[in-house]
């Protein structure tokens, strides 16, 4: 059973919409964040990157960023740039890319579900990205930015959200980054919010698609307000988006070395692969990696049987454990230097380039994880190895966040 709550959303006006959102703050650093915002004070990221607004030595995780957050919040909402629904509502959120549309509603999800482990998680999160967004939601007393959520989808509720789709016009309708187009419609009819509520009580489970370490920390500020007695009603849910499985997709989130190849580096990959060297990146199936080094690409081949150990017959697995481990002694992926990752629309070009620049020596593409696995690990309470799934379109910040008041 999934709880879903309507919310009175502190959102763009209508006329701001473009010049206010943005993409996530786990998307850029400080760098990237300061010129992407330069000559837009409506960006979003004044909020969700507030050390862009404060001298460039400053710490980023340093008490004045997060007062600088709820000072440009205060200052959003006293500007008109974003503003307050009077009553609480759905929402709905379309992003099409490629010719590909997503249609997600925007609802408040329970606390308690989430730690009965009905809300499920696939990852592991890191205890220092996670005090970063405890500190920024209590700031601002608001959950600001929303969960990318999953869920197996339904025929009635996809009845429900495009017959009002198709019944109503966009709140907003604008063009961003990677030329995605963006629509959102307020769902304020009390029938239909009674009966997308009613719907998603047959839902049996959600599943956190993108954003474990803001889940994570917004679960954190409410048992924290809870055990303080500081708790309202809102406290008890926070803010996400819920998008049906079979619209989304994950794309390939791959890897780049800098590594010593020790002399018999071939014959070693060939105990577990066979190898074919290609005359461009190979199109892959599921069991199979590109590789790049010195300027050409390898279709390697896993040729070993399955173990029919779900986690094990991942292909991030297969190429964690044959490869990165085996040969290379990588073994956490997560703090080695001598590994990096390239994920989503950045592709195959970037591996090329990263490795023709000196910079990195040897590249893997990998085919992308499936929902299905991803639902599967979460169903069995498993953790995927880190950085196997990389979602786009991006959900943009700045459409929508949720009062604690």
């Amino acid at each position: 059973m999934v709880t879903i709550h309507p919310f009175r959303a502190i959102r763009p006006a209508e006329s701001q919409a473009e010049k206010v959102a943005t993409l996530p703050y786990d998307v850029l650093n400080s760098a990237e964040a300061r010129a992407l915002a330069s000559g837009n004070p409506e960006s979003y990221l004044h909020i969700d990157k507030p050390e862009i607004d404060l001298p460039e030595d400053t710490d980023p995780y340093s008490p004045a960023v997060y007062a600088k957050a709820a000072e440009n919040l205060a200052k959003f909402r006293a500007n008109g740039w974003l503003i307050e629904d009077r009553t609480p509502e759905f929402y709905l959120y379309e992003l099409t890319m490629d010719g590909r549309a997503q249609t997600g509603l925007v609802v408040c999800t329970s606390v308690a579900e989430y730690l009965r482990g009905e809300i499920k998680k696939h990852e592991f999160t890191r205890p220092e990205k996670e005090k970063d967004r405890i500190e920024h939601i209590k700031a601002c007393n608001a959950n600001t930015s929303p969960i990318f959520l999953t869920y197996r989808g339904k025929a009635a509720i996809n009845t429900l959200l495009e017959k009002w789709k198709t019944t109503h016009l966009p709140l907003y309708d604008f063009d961003s980054f990677h030329d995605v187009h963006h629509r959102v419609w307020p769902i304020d009819e009390a029938e239909v919010i009674a009966r997308l509520t009613a719907e998603f009580t047959q839902v049996p489970a959600l599943y956190i698609a993108d954003g474990h370490h803001r889940t994570a920390s917004a679960i954190h500020v409410a048992e924290e307000q809870i055990k303080a007695g500081t708790d309202t009603p809102e406290t008890h849910f926070f803010l996400s988006v819920l998008f049906p499985k079979e619209e989304l997709k994950i794309w390939d989130y791959n890897r780049i070395l800098n590594v010593a190849l020790p002399r018999d580096f071939f014959a070693q990959l060939e105990n577990n692969f066979t190898l074919e060297k290609m005359t461009d990146s190979p199109a892959l199936h599921k069991g199979q990696f590109g590789m790049y080094l010195n300027g050409v690409w390898h279709l390697l081949t896993y040729k070993k049987p399955l173990s029919g150990k779900l986690l094990d017959d991942l292909d991030v697995s297969i190429l964690q454990r044959q490869i990165f481990e085996n040969i290379f002694a990588i073994n956490d992926i997560r703090t080695d230097p001598r590994i990096d990752f390239v994920g989503g629309i950045r592709g195959v070009a970037e591996l090329e380039k990263q490795v023709d620049s000196g910079n990195w020596n040897l590249a893997f593409s990998l085919f992308p994880t499936s929902m299905d696995e991803l639902l599967a690990v979460a169903d069995a309470d498993e953790i995927m190895p880190p950085k196997s799934t990389w979602f786009e379109p991006k959900l943009l910040s700045g459409l929508f966040l949720h009062s604690l008041n």
